[in-house]
């Protein structure tokens, strides 16, 4: 996921090398890469990494992406989506495989970060592939002794989008504490029994943990998304300032 979230200190971490242990496959259209590097110094969940390329003839082209894994985890993980005539993202998908290499830097950010501290309940909602950073939350939650009653909203296209579905499925299998609310906009199964369309002011009355519960809320997607459901939730009562956003478009790819 390209995320827009920017910061004074990326401008003093030094870009460095990390190698591609592994390429997973998520969806059609999307693809996590599995890193490692020598001097990473540790991370948040949210935060997320620069990446540059640069072309023979010196030409550079530089995105940022959401880390995907925990603090926990050995590998840095990247999942990217594809865009269309996107540069970065078409390279990143089709020519990088295992044992190669790329310029990263980071971790970058540190307003739309979680780490659990304060034991409130969590409510992550995603727009496509603004789950992304709420995955790595996920998954830090999903590796801690003291877990905080959670929830995911996640909105896709269809059930064929949903990134990290198996594992997301696996947590709330075992995980009493955690819910997982799947809105599909475009095509559902015939069988679908969830809900169909937008993510809306029902859903979320009926899904987010009460403003009195004063649950840590972060909402990440496409811009339209982020400000419609920010919207939505101050309607519902929750205070905007508690409500943390990350927004994500068009950059090139």
């Amino acid at each position: 996921m390209t995320a827009t979230e920017t910061s004074a200190s990326s401008r003093r971490i030094e870009w460095q090398l990390a190698e591609v242990r592994d390429v997973v496959i998520e969806t059609p259209r999307v693809k996590s890469l599995l890193l490692r590097t020598a001097g990473w110094p540790g991370h948040l969940a949210g935060q997320h990494v620069d990446i540059r390329l640069t072309a023979g003839d010196g030409y550079q082209a530089q995105r940022s992406y959401s880390i995907a894994s925990p603090p926990e985890d050995e590998l840095l993980a990247l999942t990217v989506e594809r865009v269309k005539d996107g540069e970065v993202s078409q390279y990143l998908l089709d020519e990088l495989h295992a044992g190669d290499q790329l310029e990263l830097r980071g971790p970058i950010g540190g307003y739309f970060v979680w780490t659990g501290a304060t034991g409130s309940p969590l409510c992550l909602i995603a727009g496509g592939a603004g789950v992304t950073p709420l995955m790595a939350m996920l998954r830090h939650r999903d590796r801690s002794t003291s877990r905080a009653p959670a929830v995911l909203m996640y909105s896709a296209r269809s059930l064929e989008d949903v990134i990290y579905r198996d594992e997301i499925d696996a947590m709330a299998r075992r995980d009493n504490s955690l819910r997982i609310v799947h809105a599909l906009t475009r095509e559902q199964p015939k069988d679908w029994i969830g809900h169909r369309g937008r993510l809306d002011k029902c859903l979320l009355a009926a899904n987010c943990f009460p403003p009195a519960q004063d649950p840590a809320i972060y909402v990440c997607g496409p811009t339209t998304f982020v400000e419609s459901v920010s919207g939505l939730l101050v309607e519902l009562g929750f205070d905007p300032f508690s409500i943390k956003t990350e927004r994500f478009g068009p950059s090139g790819g």
